[in-house]
This record gives structure tokens, sequence and C-alpha cells, in this order.
């Protein structure tokens, strides 16, 4: 069993999570380059409709598919996160860098090690079910956790039509059954359909730059 490391900050500020029992927590996953709205808005989605203890958002020190160079420092993202989180059942953490883990699959199977009392809900948008296929181990992600995916603009109909969807279309359940999904043997994912948030960190990026363009002229 993974040992639980007290001297790293982001593991010490978890190890709360180490004494309870049969909560059930959502992990959000992602850059946060930077975060926002749209990310909040998937979290209250999450704790309202699957009937969550708690959603971590999981700060990634580096998202193996995209490039580092428009990629804020770790610790500005994680103040990002937590500036825009803002509720009392969200925890922002950077617990891979602890963890030395790059990978989801990864991070995902040391944290049922660290936390077996916990259950855990893996949460994304249709834009990462459609490339979930490419990421290393995936499937085992499914094995660990629920799976629960929000409806996101243009990704839903195409990655409903994916090599994952495909895959585990078997394990899919209906949407009435999103508040017991924790509960389910695994695996188990459902498709939520969510009112639609137009926010984008890729676009919050580009209005950076055409700001600082309009100072520099």
């Amino acid at each position: 069993m993974a040992q639980f490391a007290p001297d790293k900050a982001a593991l010490r500020a978890l190890r709360r999570f180490r004494r309870g029992q049969g909560q059930v927590i959502g992990l959000l996953g992602g850059s946060f380059n930077p975060a926002h709205d749209g990310h909040r808005h998937i979290a209250l989605e999450a704790l309202r409709r699957l009937g969550l203890d708690w959603v971590w958002w999981l700060v990634s020190p580096q998202n193996p598919l995209k490039s580092v160079a428009e990629m804020a420092s770790l610790p500005e993202r994680v103040a990002s996160a937590v500036s825009t989180a803002r509720h009392p059942h969200m925890v922002v953490t950077a617990i891979e860098s602890d963890l030395g883990t790059v990978y989801s699959a990864e991070t995902l199977r040391r944290l049922t090690l660290l936390f077996p009392g916990q259950r855990f809900v893996w949460l994304m948008g249709a834009d990462n079910l459609g490339q979930i296929a490419r990421w290393r181990a995936w499937q085992s992600l499914y094995d660990r956790a629920a799976v629960a995916v929000f409806a996101r603009a243009p990704y839903s109909g195409k990655a409903l039509h994916g090599r994952a969807a495909l895959r585990f279309r078997a394990a899919r359940l209906p949407d009435g059954a999103c508040r017991s999904l924790a509960r389910h043997k695994r695996p188990a994912w459902v498709f939520l359909r969510t009112r639609l948030h137009p926010a984008s960190a890729t676009a919050i990026r580009a209005a950076a730059k055409t700001d600082v363009r309009l100072l520099q002229d």
C-alpha cells in the first residue's frame, strides 16, 4: 500500500480525508490555465446532480498532451483555481506534484491506495471523452472510478461515437441513475446534458494577449 507522506504540503492538506469513510469525491483534473467559471459550473453541477460530498480540483503540473510554451506556473494556476472555486465543498490541490505522477491513470491509482475509505468519481467534459483513448492506461480509469461526462459544445456528438464511448457502451447508465453512480459496480459512467457554459481557457489567454498588445501600441 502507498505510504502517506505528511511532510509534503499537498498531501498534508488532504490528511483529514484519510480518516473519513464512504465519502464520494469528484475528481476534476486539468491544467486550469487559467481556471474559469466553466470549470466551476461543472463542479457545481457535479455536486448537485451526482450527490458528491466533495469536488477536488486536481491542478496538473504539466499535461503531457499540452505544450509548455503558454503554460503558467503551477503556483499561478493553483491560485487561479482557488479564486475560481469559492465553495466550502471544493478543494484545490496540486497533489500530483507530491505524488510525482504525470498520467491521470497513475494519479487515480495512487489516490485509491492513499484514500481507501473514499469513493471517487472522475469528472470530465465531452472534449476529454473524445480524446481519452490517447491517454496512457485510459481504460484503467473506468476500473478504479465511476466516470461522469458533461456535455460541452461542439464535442458531445463526436465524443459519444468515439472509441471510449463505444468501448464502454454497455456500462453507460441512464441520467436518472447519476446520484447513485458511485455505488454502481465498475465500469459505470453517465453522460450529463447540462446548461452549456461559454468560458474557455484558450479564449481567455487569447484575450489577455490582445490586451497586452494594445497596451504596448
